[in-house]
């Protein structure tokens, strides 16, 4: 099946940006106690939960779109969870564990950040 590559492209966009945002803003946080003590790391952590929801919602955009066919060529990345934080988010925010956005910030986004900026390269070569 033949997928809109540049409406991919576009989304991948719209995902990196957030990416980034998520990682300027988790560079306040060395340890989830900062994102409770103080209202400005309460905030943090709720924009990037929403920017983590955004995330999610577009990766399943992008599997969509292109009938799971993307994604799974870069197995690096856990797009399951990724997909799965959003719904955990969205559904159980009370419950959420500012542990598991600090762990997401500190071991994930970068990878997340580079194995994204590297499916836009590949769309746009081919």
């Amino acid at each position: 099946m033949q997928y809109d590559k540049s409406l991919v492209i576009d989304i991948l966009s719209q995902i990196i940006d957030a990416v980034e945002i998520v990682q300027e803003r988790c560079s306040y946080s060395k340890c989830e106690d900062d994102f409770y003590y103080t209202k400005e790391g309460q905030e943090k952590l709720d924009s990037i939960c929403m920017k983590l929801i955004a995330i999610g919602e577009s990766l399943k955009n992008v599997d969509k779109i292109t009938d799971n066919k993307l994604l799974i060529n870069y197995p690096n990345i856990e797009w399951k969870k990724i997909k799965g934080i959003r719904d955990i988010l969205s559904h159980h925010y009370f419950d959420l564990d500012a542990n598991v956005i600090q762990e997401i910030c500190s071991e994930h986004i970068e990878e997340l950040l580079i194995t994204l900026k590297q499916i836009k390269n590949d769309l746009g070569n081919n």
